[in-house]
Parts: structure tokens; sequence; C-alpha cells
């Protein structure tokens, strides 16, 4: 098998079509390693994000779960009934306003979503790079997502 031509250090737009195929490559393997992992915890990777955007100690809206998830609300209800059909999640009325419900986390919930937390941010493809390698690389990830990535990204 020929190996891919490398793009000459002087050729802008070859290093960065090849840069975006490699970090789609990264991204895609680590979203087939995050599926997997989710799956062994019994969760579609959409109930994992939904739980992942329950704060436990925060009881939320559907409604803004489905804001936060950039869905609309019906498809908002067929997680919500998966996670607390698994025990993850309780609506319960909200004291400020019984007419509406609001998803709290419970007990089990709570240890699922650490783990589906520990899934997102797994870096064993990261493993083989220097500390100082590692560092060069969120410098780099930073600037990049700095234009396009919401405040909230950096807080996880």
């Amino acid at each position: 098998m020929a190996r891919p031509t490398v793009p000459e250090a002087g050729d802008r737009s070859g290093l960065a079509g090849d840069a975006v195929r490699r970090i789609m490559h990264i991204a895609s393997a680590m979203r087939h390693q995050q599926d997997e992992a989710i799956a062994g915890l019994g969760l579609t990777p959409a109930a994992a994000r939904a739980l992942h955007e329950l704060d436990p100690d925060r009881p939320l809206p559907a409604r803004d779960l489905a804001d936060r998830l950039g869905c609309d609300r019906s498809n908002v209800t067929a997680l919500v009934d998966r996670l607390e059909q698994a025990g993850l999640v309780e609506r319960r009325a909200d004291p400020a306003d019984r007419r509406q419900k609001t998803l709290v986390v419970t007990a089990d919930g709570r240890r699922v979503r650490d783990r589906v937390r520990l899934v997102m941010s797994d870096s064993r493809l990261l493993g083989g790079l220097t500390t100082g390698e590692l560092a060069t690389l969120r410098e780099l990830v930073w600037k990049v997502s700095d234009g396009g990535c919401p405040e909230e990204c950096g807080e996880a």
C-alpha cells in the first residue's frame, strides 16, 4: 500500500487539509470508543448526553434540557422517559410552579452520570504523548476552537 502524500511545509492549504482529516479521524475514533463504553452503561449516546447535561444539584425543566441539547422537546420527552425507566432521573413538580415538571437526577443517576463523565473525558488515544506534547496540543486546540467554542467548553 502506498503511503499518502505528505504536504510540503510551505503548502498551507495542503497542511490544513491534512490536519482537518486527521482531526476528523481522531474525533471518529474517540466517538467510537465513547459509544461502546456508553452502551456498556446501558445508555444510548443521546441518553448519555442528556444525563451529562443535567446538574444533579439543580433540577431542570425538560424544555431547558431541550435547549441545551439543541433538539426538539418531543425528542427530550423520549430521552427522559428512558432515563426515568432506568431509574436515573425523576420528574417532579417544580416547587416554584407546581404546573411545571423538573428533572431530578437520582442517586443511581449520579453514579451513572459520573461514569458518563469519565467516558466523555477518556484520553487513551493521547496516551503516547508526553506531558509537553499534551500541553502543546491543548494550546493549539484552544487556539483553533476559540472562535467557535462556547465558554462552557473549557469548564468541563
